[in-house]
Parts: C-alpha cells; sequence; structure tokens
C-alpha cells in the first residue's frame, strides 16, 4: 500500500502533468485560430517553441534513458575470467 506522502506525490504528479498538457493543447490547437491582438496570447510563448520545446525534452529523455540503460549494464557486468 502506498503511504499518505507517496500518493501526495502521484497526485501532484498526475495534476501537474494535466496542467501541462491543457496549456499545450490550448497552445497549439487553439491559439493559431485566435486573433493575434487577443489577450490570450500574452500568457503564450512564441508559437516556434511548441516544436522546439518538446524536441528538446525528446532528447533530454533519450540521453538519461540511454544513461541510465548504459549504467545498469556496466553495474552488472561479469568479470572476465582469468586462468
Amino acid at each position: 500500500m502506498a503511504t499518505g506522502a507517496d500518493q501526495a506525490v502521484g497526485m501532484s504528479l498526475v495534476l501537474f502533468s494535466l496542467l501541462l498538457f491543457t496549456y499545450y493543447t490550448v497552445w497549439v490547437i487553439v491559439l493559431p485560430f485566435v486573433d493575434a491582438r487577443h489577450v490570450l496570447h500574452r500568457y503564450f510563448l512564441p508559437r516556434e517553441y511548441s516544436v522546439i520545446l518538446p524536441g528538446v525534452a525528446a532528447v533530454l529523455l533519450l540521453l538519461c534513458i540511454g544513461t541510465f540503460t548504459a549504467v545498469i549494464l556496466w553495474k552488472n557486468r561479469k568479470p572476465k575470467k582469468t586462468d
């Protein structure tokens, strides 16, 4: 069973992910159809970043996964027998 702290951390991660998904969805899907002078545009970065930021995040995620895999493989390798 998860403790109260684990549940709080899990719920905060879910809420953060939901907020991030909603922000990105409005930024990429809704904002292009809103007039450029509308006040809503002040709360979002320029549209170029909607491609750049997820690309950088994907590269960092793949880098972390590759590093983690390399560390695990390096720690679990068996030493060569010398006879």
